[in-house]
């Protein structure tokens, strides 16, 4: 029997592709093998990685002046990258308003001069700060933002005002789950395991200005954009598998109808959870209305020995990966695409239940 995944990451995959890969696994197609085994080099590959990319080119209308890359190291690897890539100044303007663009900004500073222009860590990260008039620097090379912050459950509704210089989103756990128009970033990010697909992949969007031999010396060729770009991201051996699935959730969210569909579908689910924790006088959501994830959502009852309790008995009851991360305690509700409207659904029929039996 199937669980309810709340997981944050590696979360909850279509059923669909699921079943699919499960089908492809002895046999990708009639070539006689699973797409685990397969030379990245091959004919059959190479239609697998090109069809990825022209099925999220289309759902996101990346224009054609971005470059779109499948990489390793996940998106840590990319605290690095970006400012060994993009510091062409030695100086970036910092956003921090969670866990991961923290060590973003502690990683940049290894390479140069990263200013903390804004934060939100003096209310454990539970809103976001005002970025309509930020203290920009004039010689920013960028403008840094994690969009989603996946342990804190808070998004950015509105983008900062970076005053012309460029923005890096990194968008891990909000990927794919609403339109975004990519011509207002310079560079866009995220691992898949939240939202696309298994651990092992992040997905790198880059304006082609921007991939240049001009990396800071010392740039390992395999952290450099344009090693992966000039090799349509087969300069070594990619996460293959993992593409792969990512490609079959590229065209399980089409079939959804896109990503508008995907975001009204999101945003009933995030209501259903919201609601209830608005009206329940034992759970409350952490987070400031306005600033509120659709993807991740905390809660707390304010008793630690309530919390375990919950979760232990939500895990018997088939609602797994509810504890809250280490850094804030209580619960985490991931409700990502492939999570269906009867999985919420179920989970706040069982926390009213809780409430009843524990009040």
């Amino acid at each position: 029997m199937r669980v309810y995944n709340f997981s944050a990451g590696p979360a909850v995959l279509p059923e669909e592709v699921l079943q699919e890969a499960a089908d492809e696994m002895f046999d990708y197609q009639g070539s006689g093998m699973s797409v685990m085994e397969m030379s990245h080099r091959s004919k059959v590959y190479d239609k697998i990685i090109k069809d990825a990319e022209a099925d999220l080119r289309d759902l996101m209308n990346i224009p054609d002046n971005y470059k779109v890359l499948f990489l390793q190291g996940g998106a840590s690897s990319q605290f690095a990258m970006i400012p060994m890539n993009l510091m062409k100044n030695k100086v970036a303007d910092y956003i921090v308003t969670g866990q991961w663009a923290k060590k973003a900004y502690q990683e940049a500073q290894i390479y140069g001069k990263a200013n903390k222009i804004a934060s939100s860590e003096d209310e454990t990260f539970s809103y976001i700060p005002d970025c309509s008039d930020l203290p920009i620097s004039e010689d920013a090379d960028y403008v840094y933002i994690c969009e989603n912050n996946t342990i804190y459950g808070t998004k950015f509704k509105t983008l900062p005002n970076t005053k012309g210089k460029d923005l890096v989103s990194d968008v891990s756990s909000c990927f794919l789950s609403e339109p975004m128009d990519v011509s207002k970033y310079a560079l866009i990010y995220g691992g898949v395991q939240k939202n696309i697909g298994p651990a092992g992949v992040v997905i790198v969007i880059i304006r082609e200005d921007l991939v240049t031999e001009d990396v800071l010396p010392g740039t390992p060729t395999m952290f450099k954009y344009k090693i992966h770009a000039d090799n349509e991201s087969l300069y070594n051996t990619p996460p293959a598998y993992g593409i792969y699935i990512c490609g079959k959730v590229f065209k399980w969210i089409k079939k959804q109808g896109g990503l508008a569909a995907m975001k009204e579908y999101n945003e009933k689910k995030a209501k259903v959870l919201y609601d209830f924790l608005d009206e329940s006088k034992m759970f409350k959501g952490t987070v400031r209305k306005e600033d509120r994830s659709l993807m991740n959502v905390p809660f707390v009852t304010g008793n630690d020995e309530l919390d375990a309790k919950f979760v232990k008995e939500a895990a018997a009851a088939g609602f797994v990966n509810l504890k809250g991360h280490r850094s804030v305690g209580g619960m985490r509700a991931s409700i990502y695409n492939a999570m269906p409207i009867e999985g919420v659904e179920k989970l706040v029929e069982f926390m009213r239940e809780f409430e009843k039996n524990n009040a």
